[in-house]
């Protein structure tokens, strides 16, 4: 699911290309997509796209201002994609599902797979914006205290606390591995077991992950570079990248894989060694489940590990 890094990339490269520029139309493949009926589409034809915005996962263009102004709200969810072609450019395959029409280029949306998850609302009016914020702090903006008194004001493990949208905006699976590996913490440490300096570490590698990979992504979409957003990122330190070294000591990244979600992280890095027990594999393997990487390099057997 594109998370905040990627949304932020997406927003750079379609500020560069749409603001100040006239929607001429919406064309979309099915009814699916869209999930609101007022105001209709036809409202925003011929209007001048004045802005950007992201709230959490979701990507907001903004348009000049009748009474009230009007925005559209695009969630990609799982498997949505971006991507920017000629003027009329037809919607790919299977995949497309919608087409963002301007005189000088054509915003496509495609969606991998069969379940078809993305969605787009068109709203009237600033307020029509709030159903669409969970409430998260924005961890970019927030101060060290504000993050603290967020993080420990549920009682959750650290992946599901930094994953929880009322809790911190945009975060999902992929960045918080890598932020959790970054930070040297295990994933299923409780909020409320850190100390000081562990919520210090955690508070440091949030902004410096989520900074450099909107860095990283955005590079180059003020020259006309549209930004490459996928499920397993090139260069990330653990997400994706199960059983291959980890780029900090050397030993193979671990996966914990529960329902269609996974964890990835580092024994070694987070967890003191201890390889995390998976759900399905660790009932399967009851008493012989590896409980440290030694034990899990064994079961393997020479090589596997990598």
């Amino acid at each position: 699911m594109p998370e905040l890094p990627d949304i932020e990339a997406y927003r750079a490269a379609l500020s560069e290309r749409v603001v100040g520029h006239e929607l001429i139309g919406v064309r979309l493949r099915g009814v699916f997509l869209l999930r609101s009926v007022e105001p209709g589409l036809d409202a925003f034809q011929r209007r001048l796209v004045t802005g950007t915005r992201r709230i959490g996962k979701r990507l907001v263009l903004a348009f000049e201002e009748p009474a009230p102004p009007l925005f559209l709200v695009l969630h990609l969810m799982l498997a949505g994609r971006l991507a920017w072609g000629k003027p009329g450019a037809g919607l790919p395959g299977k995949r497309g599902l919608a087409a963002f029409d301007f005189g000088h280029g054509t915003l496509l949306l495609t969606e991998a797979g069969t379940r078809r998850m993305a969605s787009l609302h068109a709203v009237a009016g600033e307020a029509g914006l709030i159903p669409h914020d969970a409430g998260g702090l924005e961890p970019l903006e927030a101060d060290r205290r504000s993050f603290a008194a967020v993080l420990q004001s549920e009682r959750h493990t650290l992946k599901r606390a930094l994953t929880t949208p009322s809790l911190f905006a945009g975060i999902g699976g992929a960045y918080a591995d890598e932020i959790l590996h970054a930070a040297g913490l295990s994933p299923v440490a409780l909020t409320g077991s850190l100390d000081e300096e562990a919520i210090d570490r955690l508070y440091v590698a949030t902004r410096e992950v989520l900074a450099t990979w909107i860095a990283r992504l955005s590079e180059g979409v003020d020259g006309g570079r549209w930004p490459k957003i996928t499920a397993f990122q090139e260069g990330m330190a653990v997400h994706g990248r199960y059983r291959e070294p980890c780029p900090r000591c050397g030993d193979p990244v671990q996966r914990i894989r529960y329902v269609d979600r996974e964890t990835d992280y580092c024994a070694t890095c987070q967890t003191g060694g201890t390889v995390l027990a998976d759900r399905s594999l660790s009932r399967l393997l009851g008493k012989d489940w590896p409980r440290s990487l030694e034990a899990w390099e064994e079961r393997l057997g020479p090589g596997k590990a990598q």
